[in-house]
């Protein structure tokens, strides 16, 4: 077999995902691999917040895919084989001839603080600059502390490092899952718990896009890609991406979710904010999870998902909806 290419962004995160992917496909089946550096619309458009990049780029589902739309064609024109994603980059909405042979072993899903000097969210100055370019992460600040001062920083873990070093901001939040992969697990100050900060759908794990087509050549690809499967991974990002996608409007909305198995239940907390922080709507619900990996276990993960975001309507959260679409517009 030729060595499979392997389409992925080029930054430094992206390019260790898409090497743990092509490490384990070696160790597993023997298979090489090569990686294919796309860049995508949303790394062209550094200098643009990423809600004005989005508004720019609608489509139906919501979430917008600047960081996986270019990667998505070059899979669709046959020029990659597989491409591997960061599952809170993907839409709620996948092309035709596209699907998901793999969503990988969840990382901690969880976000963190990093703040020069070492402090925590709860005893940084008031009006301390945090640098984030999340309208989740923002939203979820602005509740806890309504005092800080939120800048909108973009670039990959690197770089927003460095921006932090220079002095641009006293503190910036990312995700734990990225810090871990690139090593530089010993920068957090601060782990923010689910309570204070829930994470992005999908937050900590990878997805492996194949191309669906009856040629033997791409139902291989599909199987091999299929043996990095975590069921349990799956099934939580099953039901975090169908509260997503019942809840989006068209609009960005500052959304946090988590799902995750406890015994034999699979549970799935939410919550909505407006985006000024002030408001907000919280639910949580569960369902049965003893077989995670069947057909039964995934459609009780997307029931759950949907079950809950029309509890989060019912309760007021459309009022949020309407509020980030009139802020979006």
């Amino acid at each position: 077999m030729k060595p499979l290419r392997i389409g992925t962004r080029g930054s430094a995160l992206a390019l260790w995902q898409a090497n743990f992917i092509a490490d384990s496909l070696k160790r597993l089946h023997g298979v090489e691999c090569e990686l294919v550096r796309i860049r995508t619309s949303g790394d062209r458009m550094q200098s643009a917040p990423v809600a004005q990049v989005n508004a720019g780029l609608a489509a139906p589902g919501g979430l917008k895919g600047i960081f996986i739309k270019e990667i998505e064609d070059a899979l669709l024109a046959g020029t990659v084989d597989l491409a591997v994603h960061s599952m809170k980059d993907v839409p709620t909405e996948i092309p035709d001839g596209l699907a998901f042979a793999a969503i990988t072993r969840r990382e901690d899903p969880r976000d963190c603080l990093i703040a020069r000097p070492a402090r925590t969210l709860q005893n940084l100055p008031v009006g301390a600059r945090i640098g984030t370019s999340s309208l989740r992460r923002q939203a979820q600040l602005r509740h806890q502390r309504p005092d800080l001062q939120l800048l909108d920083l973009r670039g990959n873990v690197d770089t927003r490092l460095k921006k932090l070093a220079a002095g641009e901001c006293d503190a910036i939040v990312l995700a734990i899952a990225g810090i871990n992969r690139l090593g530089a697990s010993n920068e957090i100050t601060q782990v923010l718990q689910p309570e204070i900060m829930l994470p992005a759908v999908g937050q900590g794990a990878l997805g492996i896009e194949t191309r669906v087509v009856d040629r033997a050549e791409d139902r291989e690809l599909a199987r091999l890609a299929a043996s990095l499967d975590d069921a349990e991974t799956r099934a939580c990002v099953t039901a975090e991406r169908a509260l997503l996608r019942e809840l989006e409007g068209g609009c960005q909305v500052p959304l946090g979710a988590y799902a995750r198995r406890q015994e034999r239940e699979l549970v799935l907390e939410a919550r909505v904010y407006s985006p000024d922080g002030v408001q907000c709507v919280r639910g949580e619900d569960r369902a049965p999870a003893s077989s995670p990996a069947s057909a039964d276990g995934l459609r009780g993960a997307e029931e759950l998902g949907t079950r809950l975001a029309r509890q989060l309507v019912a309760n007021g959260a459309d009022r949020i909806l309407r509020l980030a679409g009139r802020a979006a517009g």
